[in-house]
């Protein structure tokens, strides 16, 4: 017991301070935080300690938090910091102070700033971007990119491509048109991308004009190292065999530039299997009476370096569990069966008058006999009407009261 109390004694000396200490500091959001487009699909996120922020003997850090395009949170001692992210679509985030003081920790509200979305129509931004790069012969890199016209843009847009990587930004001076003279291929012979870097992404980004609408930008941000993913993957049987077809990724690379890992999962054993194939089909012989999830993926092959294998495909699915069907199957026609057999019985009888045939009524006697021992209080009338005798027995016979003394 002593041991305890001297515990809570010690807890309310040491800790109790510390708390009244901390509820004292009053722990202020930064001020001035904006928002500055800084590069193509970069942002510096700057702000400022609030003036009124106590300092003395407080460790003092941000936390940091994007809200869009993509979240992310960390936190830093600095009061200024530079996101990579696409901008198409706008850009928002948070910032508040932490004040750390032996071992707690007191924050602040929150402050948020945004970036909104470029001006622009809908359906005029430029779609199916992809971009290749390849090792020239001098070890430097070409870039090499396509895209499709937005499906709302007019006849008349001229679209212009960009590229940033790191802190060089060059627009593209060689086109590839369509037939309404629109931009929807560039190549840039010899860029300033170094050769194999991992971590570095390339910005992309293409703007346009139009007499008649406000084109829309477009970003995207890539590894020169990744591949996309294939495209109209197809799954079905053909007899006991199970197909998978697909296309090429979005690339400029041929179709014999890619290989390909098939991935199936069988759903009813939990076995898996990996597959590479270098084509752009699938067979393989299965169990039919089993359900399985399929997925492909890429990456170069032969015409490239081998880079990042790309994501895996969507999930598909085939084939069913044949064995709880069945059951299923078995109950439900039984169901079914049986209550269509009680309909037609039902509706036989009703109609053929059945139920009076095959349970016929107890017929009522048409003569009534006479009670031999009829109630001695009760005064008795002869009466042919009566029907207690045949008929003719009954004709002839005078109809009179019987008299008291008869009784």
């Amino acid at each position: 017991m002593m041991r305890v109390c001297l515990i809570l004694l010690w807890i309310r000396i040491v800790v109790q301070p510390r708390t009244l200490q901390c509820k004292a500091v009053q722990v202020f959001p930064p001020v001035n935080f904006t928002l500055t487009v800084s590069a193509l699909a970069q942002v510096l996120l700057s702000w400022k300690l609030s003036p009124n922020q106590e300092q003395k003997n407080y460790t003092i850090r941000y936390d940091v938090k994007i809200l869009t395009p993509v979240f992310e949170e960390y936190d830093t001692v600095k009061t200024h910091s530079f996101q990579t992210a696409v901008l198409h679509n706008g850009f928002s985030a948070h910032v508040r102070t932490l004040l750390f003081h032996q071992g707690l920790q007191m924050t602040s509200d929150w402050v948020t700033a945004e970036l909104l979305p470029p001006p622009g129509a809908e359906n005029t931004a430029v779609t199916d971007l992809s971009c290749v790069t390849h090792f020239t012969i001098s070890s430097t890199v070409s870039l090499h990119c396509t895209w499709l016209p937005g499906k709302g843009a007019p006849e008349d847009t001229k679209y212009f491509l960009f590229y940033r990587y790191e802190t060089y930004m060059e627009e593209c001076q060689d086109y590839t048109k369509d037939k309404w003279n629109r931009n929807i291929e560039c190549r840039f012979p010899v860029t300033h991308i170094v050769p194999g870097e991992i971590d570095e992404l390339i910005v992309i980004h293409i703007n346009g004009s139009s007499k008649y609408a406000a084109i829309k930008p477009f970003q995207q941000l890539f590894n020169q190292n990744k591949v996309n993913v294939p495209r109209n993957v197809t799954v079905f049987l053909e007899q006991n065999d199970l197909v998978a077809t697909w296309e090429k990724p979005l690339s400029t690379f041929p179709k014999g530039c890619f290989e390909y890992e098939f991935y199936l999962v069988n759903l009813k054993s939990g076995n898996k299997q990996v597959t590479k194939t270098y084509s752009h089909d699938f067979r393989l012989r299965i169990d039919v009476t089993c359900r399985y999830s399929i997925q492909v993926r890429a990456n170069h092959h032969m015409c490239a370096v081998n880079g990042f294998w790309s994501d895996w495909s969507e999930i598909l699915y085939i084939g069913e569990n044949k064995q709880e069907n069945h059951i299923v199957w078995s109950l439900a026609v039984l169901c079914v069966s049986t209550c269509s057999t009680v309909t037609l019985i039902a509706i036989a009888c009703k109609s053929q008058h059945m139920w009076s045939k095959l349970f016929p009524p107890i017929p009522t006697p048409r003569i009534k006999f006479r009670d031999p021992f009829p109630n001695q209080y009760e005064r008795a009338r002869s009466c042919p009407s009566e029907m207690w005798l045949e008929p003719g027995l009954a004709e002839g016979l005078p109809c009179s009261p019987l008299h008291d003394d008869v009784f």
